[in-house]
């Protein structure tokens, strides 16, 4: 690997695990909120996002980028599906966080590599490696012990772990940056975000406003939705899309933490057999990945 590649590579990972990190303790922050409606959650997401972001960009001076990405249609394209599956997501994940299921959204985020190993295979035309194909059927029979014992759960799992994965899949084959990438997706949702504000509003229902410490933290949103989604667009673009996979155990390693011991939420059997097979098949994925990583060096090492 060349030192530009190297220096890359860190940065890529740096990112990573600064975007895993940040999202592992998001249901402590979700829960000190919980008395607002997902729904105004995610609107308030978007529309302090765009103002952050569009900030950003301003500071940055990379209004003429931001112009170029508007003007590129198939961006456009693949932007406008981005963010719809990113809104899906947060509207999930946050209900979840919210309504006392830490443990199913964590378990979406530890399938989210074995989803990506899938997209990757089909929709990229990557090679599925033997201990890749071990780690995808250990997940399948996790989500099949799911299935028959723990009913609306599951749902939530596979939704959060396929909208993110569809959404990492669509940010990395997009030729704009991370920023200009965001600001887009988020403009792209602020015309909804903001007529529904004005429908709650209308009605008497908008928390935003009512009290210091909501309003405050509502404002809030904007930094903790933009920053770990730019830190994970950035990495997305200096990793291999297989290898942010095993930066994806950081996240729901630290939501599942929090669910057990701070949250109280109970593990029931469907729930640790199905876990036991997901984690079984993350260390294959996880040996894997070592693996393929040291092939070069060990290749390339001088004889002593």
């Amino acid at each position: 690997m060349s030192d530009t590649a190297d220096t890359t590579a860190r940065h890529g990972m740096a990112y990573g695990l600064g975007a895993y990190g940040l999202w592992g303790l998001l249901p402590l922050y979700f829960r000190v909120i919980g008395t607002v409606a997902p729904t105004e959650i995610v609107a308030q997401r978007i529309i302090w996002s765009v103002l952050l972001v569009g900030g950003l960009i301003l500071i940055a001076r990379r209004g003429a980028a931001l112009r170029r990405a508007l003007a590129d249609r198939r961006a456009m394209l693949i932007l406008a599906g981005s963010a719809t599956l990113i809104a899906v997501n947060w509207l999930t994940y946050i209900w979840a966080v919210t309504h006392g299921h830490v443990l199913e959204s964590s378990l979406g985020y530890f399938l989210n590599p074995l989803v990506n190993v899938v997209l990757g295979v089909v929709l990229l035309k990557e090679r599925l490696r033997p201990f890749q194909t071990a780690a995808v059927l250990l997940a399948a029979c996790g989500v099949a012990v799911l299935a028959a014992g723990a009913g609306t759960g599951l749902l939530i799992s596979l939704t959060l772990a396929l909208t993110f994965g569809f959404y990492g899949l669509l940010r990395k084959v997009v030729a704009v940056e991370s920023l200009e990438g965001l600001a887009i997706e988020t403009l792209l949702l602020a015309p909804f975000a903001l007529a529904w504000l004005i429908w709650l509003y209308a009605g008497g229902g908008l928390a935003f406003g009512h009290d210091a410490q909501i309003t405050a933290l509502l404002i809030a949103a904007g930094p903790v939705t933009a920053v770990p989604l730019l830190l994970f667009a950035a990495a997305a673009r200096r990793m291999p899309y297989a290898a942010l996979g095993v930066l994806q155990y950081l996240a729901p390693t630290i939501q599942f933490a929090l669910a057990i011991t701070v949250f109280g939420e109970h593990m029931t059997t469907a729930h640790m057999i199905c876990f036991a097979f997901i984690w079984a098949g993350l260390m294959l994925y996880a040996v894997d990945a070592v693996r393929i990583v040291r092939r070069p060096a060990v290749a390339g090492a001088e004889p002593a």
